[in-house]
């Protein structure tokens, strides 16, 4: 029965195929008759062990279908028409640069008649594109041209990058088609987990890659913009970084990195192109920094975090309580439970004579009625203003464009370039908004020595100055006030009397400073490499990349949770504290917050030179609160996109 099936079924297939070759008797044309006058250029065992051998002759030479004509010349045969059974294969060809060219089936397969099965053999590949290609730009001897031909499938060979029929043109060598197609070749295998641990392969050539300032531009969809796998190992010779002839070797770096980098010096390229801050064996400088500015962030947000949690929950209790005294026009001071008012308290509501009465007030509190509470006194100058401005402007650009670059696997950071028309006029932006910020850091220098040696109305020489109450410069008093902040969270004490600048205002300017050093430095390596690589080594620019990221990170985080609580979002002032956009304050405000500056200008006189000639305008107040609730929303709905960033990793 086997037998019968083994030469039964070969025939019935062989019927089914040539029915349209039948002469005018209706049978269908024996190959064996074929091979009567063509044996001598086709082998019959050949052809029938081939992929074709179940085909009759005339399955692919459908024009004979009369022997006779055939045989006296009267049937014109044409060219095989390899489409009609490989329509997927015809496809793909047919789109593709190599019929452009005039390249058919038939130059590849020359082989027809004896043609078999390539069963996935790189090396048969390989063979017939080296017919044309010869040996296309030192492949045969590249790292996957010896593995091809050692017979290592797991190795690259044209295919792998090109396909075997769907052949596109790269087109010009800047576009974007050609550019991706450097890269996302490469990915393909080196992303794949169980083909480089089968070959040993560094796994995190792809994942250093991609966390890279190239490797983001390229997932965001712009590899035009900048360097891919193939422009530093090369398309096609790509060998080992020891061998002389690499284009990675380190003798040929500078040249290498001088394709994009054209005033790259021997230091820049001292740059870890793959290196990984999670390796501290091979790279304990990434190693160290990352874990540097992780426990910086972790540090400052668990601390920070805390302090507005509880400073959450402790002012929702005291906004209840002390309600119902301020619609009667009384500030409230809060005292410890069964205790007198606090010094402070006192203090500042003796300073203000007979315009205060104290009074009474349930559940360890005492009140103040505040004569003319609804003043409004100065507490900054329109330059504090301006410069704030410039502050949200910068911080917020610098934020929408930089926060993509970081998480350039979400699907929102290519939305948000997509909107800025880009990553290259992200980068525009970005540094503008960089520029912006060197701006302000530059005023807020000057004001600084301003402050200390030229000002005419403070009292004392610079270091009294520097540690006064009118210095942003952190003093031993903060540390009380720490104290009594944190008793006053857990209802052990009153809420502390401020001066003019609180603990948490010290911190946000201290802050600036820290900032610039780190984001700004950072930043200006990065925007200048070549400048910078002409002094410093190329691993600078790894650990810039690392503080770069990670401070923006902290900054953008701090900024959005802890600053904007402290400033908009606590309970007394939610949904928006305006004294920085008008730099007014009302004198119950002014008593309520800052007390002991209140005692303070009163026991030297100069209260009243600081009371408001006239309160902002209607237009005024509409036109910057609109432009104040248009970055808190901005700044909310960033933190929500990296929480999610977070959460929900791509």
């Amino acid at each position: 029965m086997a037998q019968f099936f083994k030469h039964v079924i070969p025939l019935l297939l062989l019927l089914v195929y040539a029915q349209t070759a039948a002469a005018q008797q209706g049978l269908a044309i024996d190959p064996a008759t074929c091979l009567g006058c063509h044996g001598d250029k086709i082998s019959a065992s050949l052809m029938a062990n081939s992929v074709h051998g179940k085909n009759g002759c005339t399955s692919c030479h459908i024009e004979i279908v009369e022997l006779a004509k055939h045989m006296k010349g009267e049937i014109k045969v044409g060219k095989v028409q390899c489409v009609r059974c490989h329509k997927k294969e015809a496809a793909e060809h047919a789109g593709s640069v190599h019929l452009a060219k005039g390249v058919t089936c038939a130059n590849c397969h020359t082989d027809i008649h004896a043609h078999t099965s390539w069963q996935k053999d790189k090396r048969r590949v390989l063979a017939i594109c080296t017919k044309c290609h010869k040996d296309e730009r030192g492949f045969l001897t590249s790292v996957h041209g010896k593995g091809v031909l050692a017979g290592n499938q797991d190795s690259a060979a044209c295919n792998d990058c090109h396909n075997l029929h769907e052949i596109k043109a790269l087109g010009a060598a800047t576009s974007h088609t050609n550019r991706e197609f450097h890269t996302k070749v490469c990915l393909r295998c080196h992303g794949d987990e169980h083909l480089v641990k089968r070959n040993k392969i560094s796994h995190m050539a792809v994942e250093s890659y991609l966390a890279s300032y190239h490797g983001k531009n390229y997932r965001l969809g712009y590899p035009e913009k900048v360097a891919g796998c193939a422009d530093c190992h090369t398309a096609h010779g790509i060998l080992p970084s020891k061998d002389p002839k690499s284009s990675v070797n380190p003798a040929n770096l500078v040249s290498t990195c001088g394709h994009c980098h054209q005033r790259a010096a021997a230091l820049f390229t001292k740059f870890y192109a793959h290196g990984e801050h999670n390796d501290r064996e091979n790279y304990p400088i990434l190693y160290y920094t990352f874990m540097a500015m992780t426990g910086l962030l972790v540090s400052t947000f668990a601390v920070f975090w805390l302090h507005t949690l509880l400073w959450m929950i402790r002012g929702f209790v005291e906004n209840r309580e002390k309600a119902a005294a301020l619609e009667a026009g009384y500030a409230v001071h809060e005292t410890a439970k069964h205790e007198e008012p606090s010094i402070n308290s006192m203090h500042a509501a003796a300073s203000l004579g007979a315009d205060a009465a104290c009074l009474a007030f349930p559940a360890g509190h005492a009140a103040t009625h505040i004569a003319d509470g609804h003043k409004q006194y100065r507490r900054f100058q329109a330059r504090h203003v301006f410069m704030h401005l410039l502050v949200i402007i910068s911080f917020l650009g610098l934020s929408l464009t930089g926060l993509p670059l970081k998480f350039s696997d979400q699907p929102w950071a290519k939305v948000l370039m997509g909107l800025y028309g880009g990553a290259p006029n992200a980068a525009f932006i970005h540094r503008c908004c960089a520029g912006i910020t060197f701006v302000y850091f530059s005023m807020s220098l000057a004001l600084s020595i301003h402050f200390l040696f030229i000002r005419k109305d403070l009292k004392g020489n610079v270091l009294q100055r520097l540690f006064g109450p009118d210095s942003l410069m952190p003093n031993f008093r903060d540390i009380s006030d720490v104290v009594g902040m944190v008793r006053w969270f857990f209802f052990k004490a009153p809420k502390p009397t401020f001066e003019r600048w609180t603990y948490w205002e010290k911190f946000d300017f201290i802050a600036v400073f820290w900032g610039m050093f780190a984001i700004g430095g950072s930043g200006l390596m990065l925007w200048f490499p070549e400048f910078f690589g002409s002094f410093l080594p190329g691993w600078a620019f790894n650990v810039a990349t690392i503080i770069h990221s990670d401070e923006a990170l902290l900054a953008t985080g701090f900024i959005f949770t802890v600053h904007f609580f402290n400033t908009h979002g606590r309970p007394e002032k939610f949904p928006m504290d305006f004294v920085i956009f008008n730099g007014q304050m009302s004198k119950h405000e002014f008593i309520e917050e800052r007390g002991d500056q209140w005692a303070r200008y009163e026991r030297d006189g100069i209260t009243e030179q600081f009371k408001a000639k006239k309160s902002s305008g209607i237009v005024y107040d509409f036109c910057l609160k609109g432009f104040g609730f248009t970055a808190l929303f901005v700044g909310i709905t960033l933190l929500l996109l990296m929480i999610y960033a977070f959460v929900v990793p791509h």
